[in-house]
């Protein structure tokens, strides 16, 4: 086995001990340089592992056998191809990313030693994740992010904002991991194994077979359960009201949790569970549908935010959507570059919100901003690439895999791909929208900051309070840097891999698709080259509604700002569902929240107090006093009772006896 297969997953381990264990010891230049270093590391070995299974050299074996039952393994091990390969090129490049900017944004903070801890503990549990070779290692990675992402949500312990925010993250992803354990679960039951080209090798065998007591199929079953967990790591429609809340945490934790990594689990997941999902149209119906909600409904909730980071978090929502759209499609690869393109892209905007956060002094407000972008130049700049990027703007990075989801799930023949279709079009216009309604409230028009005076607005502030009027500044060179680096890439490698990734060999042998569902042929015949694609996209539909976006966005926010208050006051009952994230929140709190205090309200009044206290703790007790008051009255004393019960007695059995005699 190749060395640089252990060192990729551990040396950010190792940093994550250092500052955790020892972070008095080295203090905070010596915590951010361990656990920087350890990425660092991480990534130079991620990118050697990539060239090597450039050459075709794939790893597929154990690295440590865990337990034997019966025939039953349960092992670590690795799986080394090509979409591992890219996987560890992106949680490591961002992740290293997020380190350096953390060492400016978090300065002050007096967590530091602690967060730079769980950043890289998170970073070497999805390393684990991606690089699994069986269920097992895949289930023990899927959890250990889902506990540092708790971690990290509540890094500011003392809030309870984000106490509520970190709670409410772990308990939905238990619904959707309660899923995921179930579909592992029927894959152990009818293959025997838990790795995966064991699994694989018999996938066909299950096609026919039904779920035990229905007439469902099992693979169906099988691979909705898998999805389920998806849905809750990934944050699909309904199990995606944990992660807009997410933003309590820290902005770093949002750009490398909520945009480039745990969030992608799900994507991810599928995109390897490909020769199951293949084998069920109803699971990728299931997918399509979950998919297409979440990318169109999703995007209108962020046109009414006005919290940065959270109609960052719904452009999220919105982008996950696409990808899950593009599985349902069987457009694997393309789902996989579109999570590469959005992990630099969006983790740039995150970090460019973060700037803007520094810079305004931690107001996060976008109502009190407004003509940064002569304070902030570089964040300005960035910010611009990033979000041309996100709404698919021809020759940057999100247009390539954005146009090819479209186009993917357009040729699909699948039931619900006409659903699909409108969904993720009509969502091309609400992105365009919301993503230059922040752009130009933030760096464009009236400086609306002046009039602020600045106090602890609750927001991303737990490193310092300042007061008085603010005036913005550009952020200090080590969050600058990561935002310049993340651009290059938004701006320039969906022109370089969309080639290489959807059209060449790249997954053969990875990813399997059916010749049944073309999508991903008919792209191809399609397809003349990177150039002539973008060219072509200027008078495409997409291209079109993004522009009409942008143009309404700027009349709405730059022209004529009273024109989104007179439709607020026309639509007032849309906006106020909207303002409520269409009543999820409270549907939550009231059916389940409410149903499980219910539960625990009459487990406790007929359980516990009727039940157990009642019957059984104080009824015996007084079964035993009722039996007692009884008995005493033979246990009287006096010898005269005592002989004469004795004569009774003998009397009794000589009654027996002699009646038993005759």
């Amino acid at each position: 086995m190749n060395p640089l297969y252990l060192i990729v997953p551990f040396a950010p381990l190792v940093g994550s001990i250092l500052a955790g264990f020892f972070g008095k010891k080295i203090g905070r230049a010596g915590a951010h340089t361990v656990t920087i270093a350890g990425v660092a590391i991480s990534l130079i070995a991620s990118i050697l592992v990539f060239m090597d299974v450039m050459k075709g050299n794939t790893f597929n074996g154990t690295l440590y056998e865990w337990a034997t039952i019966g025939t039953l393994k349960f092992e670590v091990g690795f799986l080394i191809d090509a979409l591992t390969a890219t996987m560890m090129l992106v949680v490591t490049s961002v992740s290293l990313m997020v380190h350096i900017y953390t060492i400016g944004y978090m300065e002050e903070d007096p967590g530091y030693q602690r967060f730079f801890s769980y950043i890289s503990l998170f970073t070497f549990s999805m390393l684990m994740l991606v690089m699994s070779n069986n269920f097992l290692q895949l289930f023990f990675g899927w959890e250990a992010v889902g506990l540092v992402s708790y971690l990290l949500i509540g890094f500011w312990y003392t809030k309870p904002t984000a106490i509520y925010a970190n709670l409410k993250a772990f308990l939905i992803n238990r619904v959707g991991d309660f899923g995921f354990l179930l579909g592992i679960g029927l894959v152990l039951a009818y293959t025997g194994s838990l790795n995966y080209s064991d699994v694989f090798a018999k996938a066909d065998s299950l096609v026919g077979l039904t779920f035990p007591g229905t007439d469902w199929p099992l693979l169906a079953v099988a691979c909705i359960c898998l999805f389920i967990g998806a849905m809750g790591k990934s944050a699909q429609f309904p199990l995606h009201v944990w992660l807009p809340d997410s933003m309590e945490g820290p902005t770093p934790i949002s750009a490398l949790i909520h945009a480039a990594t745990m969030v992608t689990a799900g994507i991810f997941m599928v995109s390897r569970m490909s020769p199951l999902f293949e084998l069920s149209d109803i699971a990728l119906n299931f997918i399509l549908i979950i998919g297409a909600i979440t990318a169109l409904f999703m995007g209108f909730l962020g046109i009414i935010q006005n919290d940065i980071k959270r109609v960052v978090a719904y452009s999220t929502l919105s982008q996950l959507g696409y990808m899950t759209v593009a599985l349902g499609a069987s457009a694997y690869p393309v789902a996989i570059f579109h999570l590469m393109t959005h992990a630099f892209f969006k983790a740039l905007l995150f970090l460019s919100a973060g700037s803007v956060i520094i810079g305004m002094h931690h107001d996060q407000d976008i109502r009190h901003m407004g003509g940064l972008w002569k304070h902030m130049p570089i964040t300005w700049i960035t910010s611009l690439i990033g979000s041309l990027a996100l709404i698919g703007t021809p020759f940057f990075a999100g247009f390539y895999s954005k146009d090819s989801i479209i186009e993917a799930v357009h040729v699909s023949h699948l039931p619900a791909a006409g659903f699909a279709t409108f969904s993720v079009v009509a969502g091309v216009f609400i992105t365009a929208f919301y993503t230059f309604r922040v752009y130009f409230l933030v760096f464009h028009g009236k400086e609306r900051f002046h009039d602020i005076q600045h106090d602890d607005h609750g927001h991303d502030d737990d490193h310092g309070h300042h007061h008085g009027p603010v005036q913005p500044h550009e952020s200090p060179w080590v969050v600058t840097l990561p935002l310049i680096l993340l651009a290059i890439p938004s701006a320039i490698i969906g022109y370089i891999a969309i080639e290489p990734l959807l059209f060449g060999t790249y997954f053969d042998g990875v990813i399997k698709v059916l010749p049944a569902h073309g999508a991903m042929a008919e792209l191809r015949e399609g397809f003349h080259g990177s150039t002539e694609m973008a060219i072509h996209a200027l008078t495409s539909l997409p291209f079109l509604l993004s522009l009409a976006g942008v143009v309404s966005a700027a009349v709405c926010y730059l022209v004529a700002p009273a024109i989104p208050a007179a439709l607020m006051k026309a639509f007032k009952p849309l906006y106020v569902l909207l303002d409520n994230k269409y009543y999820m929140d409270k549907f939550n709190e009231v059916f389940f929240a409410g149903g499980a205090r219910g539960l625990g309200r009459g487990l406790w009044k007929v359980g516990d107090k009727i039940i157990i206290d009642g019957l059984f703790v104080n009824g015996s007790a007084r079964l035993v006093g009722l039996f007692s008051s009884v008995i005493r009255f033979a246990q009287s004393g006096y010898i005269y009772h005592y002989a004469f019960a004795m004569i009774l007695g003998v009397l009794g059995m000589v009654i027996t006896f002699v009646s038993l005699k005759y």
